[in-house]
């Protein structure tokens, strides 16, 4: 399958590890060139030297904290200094964020939404006039599964990421006419820094694998997903081979979700 990337440039909103690694590390294995953002500098160089002498490529590495607006607009603007160009934009930066209604306080609620929402607004805010300029574009929002049937005590997670399916539906009905494709990926159980240290907290006696079909076991296809299966979809999505798909979700979750 012609995928179509080895032209573009793609910008990764927290590119430095987990899923936003992944996609930065499967688009550079594709010659892709990629920009990555996040706010640890010290993370960036780390998934810079790794992508570096797995794929030979450099990757852009910015450290900025999109939750501002600012910061949203001087990523996109080094990205298309140091590369000439914007063709793709992953919206991946975000935080997990679980608490019953009456525990998530005002500050908690702005800044996930200034994060998460916020976040995807601004950078894909920036990006779209160079998609224009390219002649089109494709943009990737990560959401999570529960942003479709949101269970007691997700907040303010679960709303922020159900702000965004609307948002990616309704950008997809405007951008269209400008050929930028707007998606979004509904994320379930992946592996992450996060899932990895409940690992070694909860189960150091076990192997990840055996981990992983314990903690698995609701999940009809019986365990937690690994991030580049989660990168594999986005990578396809970004891609010409996607080129007639846009305004809708893909579930990324084994089977656990209870909404198509």
């Amino acid at each position: 399958m012609e995928l179509g990337l080895s032209q573009k440039v793609a910008l990764i909103t927290g590119g430095s590890k987990g899923i936003g690694f992944q996609t930065a590390l499967d688009l550079s294995h594709e010659g892709t060139s990629v920009a990555i953002v996040a706010r640890n500098e010290e993370a960036l160089q780390q998934a810079k030297q790794q992508i570096l002498e797995a794929t030979g490529k450099e990757v852009l590495t910015i450290s900025a904290d999109v939750s501002q607006e600012s910061e949203c607009q001087r990523a996109v603007e080094e990205t298309v200094a140091h590369f000439g160009s914007l063709h793709i934009l992953v919206n991946n930066a975000g935080t997990a964020a679980a608490r019953s209604f009456e525990d998530v306080d005002g500050e908690a609620w702005q800044n996930d939404l200034d994060l998460k929402l916020g976040g995807t607004i601004h950078c894909s805010r920036y990006a779209i006039p160079h998609m224009k300029q390219q002649g089109g574009g494709a943009i990737v929002n990560l959401t999570a599964v529960v942003a479709k049937t949101p269970p007691a005590s997700s907040l303010p997670s679960s709303v922020s990421r159900s702000a965004g399916l609307a948002l990616t539906q309704a950008m997809s009905k405007d951008l269209g006419k400008h050929n930028i494709r707007v998606n979004a990926v509904c994320i379930g159980l992946i592996r992450s820094d996060q899932i990895e240290k409940m690992w070694q907290k909860q189960r150091p006696d076990l192997t990840w694998d055996e981990f992983s079909h314990e903690t698995g076991k609701t999940i009809p296809l019986g365990r937690i997903g690994d991030t580049h299966e989660a990168s594999n979809v986005i990578t396809f999505l970004v891609s010409d081979a996607a080129s007639y798909v846009t305004g809708t979700s893909v579930n990324i979750d084994g089977g656990s979700g209870n909404a198509l």
